[in-house]
Order: structure tokens, then sequence, then C-alpha cells
């Protein structure tokens, strides 16, 4: 199977509003609220994808012709890449019938792991789901991070209790999922967190904790007194504020203020290695690719895991080699033009 293979399978399965496109922009799925699509205008998604592609690289071949290093550490587990697959729940509404979010996690967790990389895993209404994903991150050797809601403190604590039992050796918090329309007015509900109400959730995990939807540096230097571990700079994909700036373009300040404090990783419209390299490049230590993964398992199941992650490798290797780069370490941000 190939990855154009891949595409063209999921486009039978992945509707009616997912068209699992050649290239993954946000433009085909605009306003497409259940789906993938972002919200209000629609643009938010597509800016994302936009910033990385004004972004441009130095090349510089000048250098020792030997091999690059793609591994990535995150709190004592290595990767084959400094890439992991984003947390995406209630696929069967936004995606297509195909999959359930237990059928998806059950694919993607093994998948990713055999694939060299990393799954967080998402969240919604129904318990089973969060429990489910825990309980395939821990038997897959603690790999992957299941990422929840941003619920009440009973729900939150229930939920952390479910994941610690499972095996699963981290945590994420989408924060951000308090902008999702179908989690208001919900039971159990869903909402912002207080600095000190994200420490007291922080303190009883016990584990690394990442809070997901940091899009300032005051945002994240609050999840740095909070006591996480780490941040994704998110605006989940558009999909809970309109007119928001890109991720591309307030990564680089929120790297500068808390970069070595803590880990920053960043999603929205990536899509290649290169992406991945210019991302590294302006301050993030690892990516997020959410839809890109949920297009792979529609359409190829683990087979198509494997493939999206050796080319997103094989891209960022050919990336830093021609950037004159051979370790991770040695990206920095003179490599951006």
């Amino acid at each position: 199977m190939t990855y154009q293979e891949v595409l063209e399978a999921a486009r039978k399965c992945s509707g009616p509003f997912c068209k699992a496109c050649p290239v993954c922009n946000g433009r085909a799925c605009k306003n497409t609220m259940p789906g993938p699509g972002a919200k209000g205008s629609g643009t938010v998604a597509i800016r994302n994808y936009d910033a990385w592609q004004e972004v441009c690289l130095n090349m510089d071949t000048i250098c020792e012709n030997g091999p690059v290093d793609t591994r990535f550490t995150l709190f004592g587990q290595t990767y084959d890449l400094p890439v992991f697959a984003g947390p995406v729940g209630a696929v069967k509404l936004h995606y297509g019938d195909k999959l359930t979010d237990l059928d998806y996690n059950d694919i993607l967790v093994p998948a990713c792991v055999q694939a060299g990389i990393a799954a967080f895993t998402g969240d919604g209404t129904d318990p089973a789901v969060f429990a489910a994903a825990a309980e395939v991150i821990g038997a897959n050797g603690g790999k992957g991070i299941p990422t929840v809601k941003p619920w009440d403190r009973d729900t939150l604590f229930a939920k952390l209790d479910q994941a610690k039992a499972s095996g699963a050796q981290m945590f994420a918090m989408d924060i951000d999922a308090a902008g999702l329309p179908f989690l208001k007015g919900l039971n159990p509900p869903a909402g912002s967190k207080t600095v000190a109400e994200l420490r007291e959730v922080i303190e009883y995990a016990k584990v690394p904790f990442i809070i997901k939807g940091v899009m300032t540096v005051r945002g994240a230097k609050k999840a740095l007194e909070a006591g996480a571990a780490g941040i994704v700079v998110s605006n989940h994909g558009g999909r809970v504020q309109d007119g928001v700036p890109a991720t591309a373009e307030v990564l680089p300040a929120i790297a500068e203020a808390v970069k070595g404090q803590m880990v920053v990783i960043v999603d929205g419209g990536i899509r290649t290695g290169v992406d991945v390299c210019k991302a590294l490049a302006l301050g993030a230590d690892a990516c997020i690719l959410a839809r890109p993964y949920v297009t792979a398992v529609y359409g190829g199941g683990a087979e198509g895991v494997r493939l999206l992650t050796d080319r997103l490798k094989a891209e960022l290797a050919d990336t830093m080699a021609m950037c004159g780069v051979h370790s991770l370490a040695e990206i920095s941000r003179d490599m951006i033009f």
C-alpha cells in the first residue's frame, strides 16, 4: 500500500465532512462542525496551514556528510522522531461511521508504538472512551498520552484514577476544549480552569502533565505556575474559537518565554517533515498531527499510520541534512529565513 492509496481509501469512508484531501489545509471542510472544520468563519484552520508555508528554511550543505538522528525523548520515553498523533474524539460524528472512538484508539495506539512514535488519545462524554484509551496505552508500554477534557473536579479525578491504574505514564488536558460547542451544557460539565484548579489536578496526577491549548506567553506562564511539565501551543485546529492567530505565529514568543522550564509542543496545520523542522527551529520541542493520522487510520489502518510516520521521518531527516544539522539539538532559529 502507498500513502496515495491510503488517501484514496479514506475518501471512500471518511464523510460526509472530511474529504481526505491530498493537502489537508482546512479549505474543503471549512465551516463543517460537526466535522473536522473550523468554528465560525472557518478560517483559523486555513491560517494554521498557511502560516507554516510562509516560514522558510536556510539550506546549508557545506558541512559534514554524516547520518541524521531524528530521535526524541519525552519524560524518559524515546521515540524515532519528535512527532505525535493528536487526540481526536467522536470520530464517528466528525469523520464517518467506519470507526468508533474505541475502534480508532485500538488501531492508532499500537500502530504508533510500532511506527516509533506515540499518540495523544481523545476523551468524550462517554466515560468508556477515555478508560479504554488509557488501557490500550498501558498495554503498549505506557507509550501514549491520555488526554482528558476540562471536566469538573470529581470527573477529572475519576478519569485520572482509571488512567493511572491502566499504566499510563503521563497525561494531558486539552483545556481549550472548554470552547467546543458540543461540550457546552452537558453533564458532566466542562469549562475553563484557574491556576489553582489546574495545580490541584496536576498534583493529584503525580506524573508529567501537559496542558494543551496555550496560545499566549501569559497562558504558558500560568501553565508553568500550575506545575505543568509541558504545554501544547494549540488553537484546537480552529475548532474552539474564530479569529485567533496561527500557532506558528505565536510559537516563537511562547518558546522563548518558557523553553528549558517545560516541554513545548505545537500543533495546527503541520503536515510534513519540513513543517516539523520549521516548528523545531521556531522553538518547539515536538509536534502533533491530528487530522492526517485520522485519515491514515480510516484509509489504511495500522499500515496507514506506518506509511504516514515513515514519510514524516524521511522528510524531516532530508530537511535536516539539507540544512546542515545532524541532530534535533542542532536545529536553531538561525535556520529560519
